[in-house]
């Protein structure tokens, strides 16, 4: 049974600027990461992604948090559900047509196995401007941080 997620985004569709990619292997070289920390993507998020393979995950939850969101932007899907807990991922995952304009982290923080990370993406559907809040949780098993779920904040 196939789902159609957004992954972390629970239920928003998906654009890609690139092709839906299931290789773990991305050009990196002199692109500015999606993630918006101002690095090349080879320095930042891309490290995580093209590391899976090999055992070389994302440090923290805003690492990963901020990586996950990178793999929306370039269409990773297998580093998506790769970094998703068992417990809550969807299994088959299929991205819909949203483009991703800009990602804001408001707070992140961890406790040992623990981490919550607070954020703001924008993004267009239809050409219409949205946003999304978000509370991430995550947690860590065997050295590893996996995205577990995500609520919508109380506006205040």
């Amino acid at each position: 049974m196939k789902m159609i997620v957004a992954a972390f985004f629970c239920g928003l569709p998906y654009i890609s600027p690139h092709p839906l990619r299931h290789e773990r292997e991305i050009d990196v070289k002199q692109t500015e990461c999606p993630c918006g920390s101002g690095l090349e993507l080879a320095a930042c998020c891309g490290q995580w992604h093209n590391g899976l393979a090999a055992g070389v995950y994302a440090p923290t939850p805003e690492a990963l948090m901020r990586s996950r969101y990178s793999a929306y932007v370039l269409g990773l899907i297998d580093y998506l559900v790769a970094t998703w807990h068992g417990s809550t991922a969807p299994g088959d995952l299929e991205l819909q047509p949203v483009k991703w304009l800009s990602l804001e982290v408001r707070h992140a923080e961890s406790s040992g196995d623990v981490g919550v990370v607070e954020f703001v993406a924008r993004y267009k559907v239809n050409g219409r401007a949205e946003r999304m809040h978000e509370l991430s949780r995550f947690v860590r098993e065997q050295g590893r941080w996996y995205y577990i779920d995500g609520q919508v904040p109380q506006e205040s």
